[in-house]
């Protein structure tokens, strides 16, 4: 199995209706946990970086253990950069070796969208890198108008001249989800959600899909998603492991042994959300 492309995983997650958890890590106990989640269901993962991590890693150093790792896994495994929002942070992420990033340009009016989407592709291309996409507003899920004004949402129109014009690999779109813990449940917009599926042929990304409803989540790989962005709530499962096993007293206490105790913790929460995203029980 091994390492795969993400738009060729993708394309498969699309055909089998099933979902692909694309897991944000920032270190190398996060790779492995998710990746161990993933062999144990005999199921596909996607390693995703957030650029803004840089600050605490050189990102390169998580590429090249990353990829290491999905090179030696027992199932296919994609490495991807997640929101990249200039065109000097996408081509950093193909420079440091990553084989799929992000261009979020969602913030930019339409057109201008468009020239950094294709300016980035045109780069990617020549290092043959896959390249996601994101056009509507996926806001922050603090802020309610980002979760419940429809004039955010992804375009049908715009999202079918969106991809013919940039040939991006993928496709992000808004729908109702937004980034980060909400402060009101989402309603996903189904209706649109499947208009764009029906007017597209590329993979679909839902972005925020940590505490979406369950159902909601099931319902959009039936309608055709295949990537899904799990940050937060990993986040909040190894922070939530880690303490769970804290003892303030222990004069010997060890933070290596400390994540070894939450570890088993940590892959329970990933393997809940490869069965989740599996509605249709494929199997390799």
């Amino acid at each position: 199995m091994s390492s795969i492309r993400v738009r060729e995983l993708l394309e498969h997650a699309t055909k089998h209706k099933y979902g692909v958890p694309a897991i944000n890590v920032f270190h190398y106990e996060s790779v492995k946990w998710a990746i161990e989640a993933a062999e144990s269901e005999k199921l596909p993962i996607i390693i995703q970086v957030y650029p803004g991590f840089r600050d605490h890693i050189d990102l390169k150093y998580i590429a090249d253990f990353a990829k290491d790792m999905a090179a030696k896994a027992a199932v296919p495994v994609a490495v991807h950069l997640d929101h990249s929002n200039t065109f000097e942070v996408a081509v950093a992420g193909i420079r440091d070796g990553f084989p799929s990033i992000m261009l979020d340009g969602s913030s930019l009016p339409f057109e201008e969208n468009v020239r950094l989407t294709s300016d980035v592709i045109r780069v990617a291309k020549v290092f043959d890198i896959d390249v996601e996409a994101e056009l509507g507003h996926v806001g922050s899920g603090s802020k309610l108008e980002d979760i419940v004004d429809s004039s955010n949402y992804t375009s049908v129109r715009q999202a079918v001249e969106f991809v013919e014009r940039t040939g991006c690999d993928s496709l992000a779109v808004a729908v109702g989800n937004a980034h980060g813990v909400y402060i009101k449940e989402p309603k996903l917009d189904f209706e649109r959600m499947n208009e764009i599926r029906c007017s597209l042929s590329i993979p679909l990304v839902l972005h925020g899909c940590s505490d979406i409803p369950n159902d909601q989540i099931q319902k959009s790989v039936n309608l055709g998603f295949s990537k899904f962005n799990i940050a937060t709530e990993y986040d909040r499962a190894i922070y939530q492991a880690i303490c769970s096993n804290v003892n303030p007293e222990e004069n010997r206490g060890s933070f290596f042994r400390l994540q070894s105790m939450a570890s088993e913790e940590i892959k329970a929460f990933v393997v809940g959300k490869l069965r989740l995203l599996n509605p249709n029980n494929y199997s390799l």
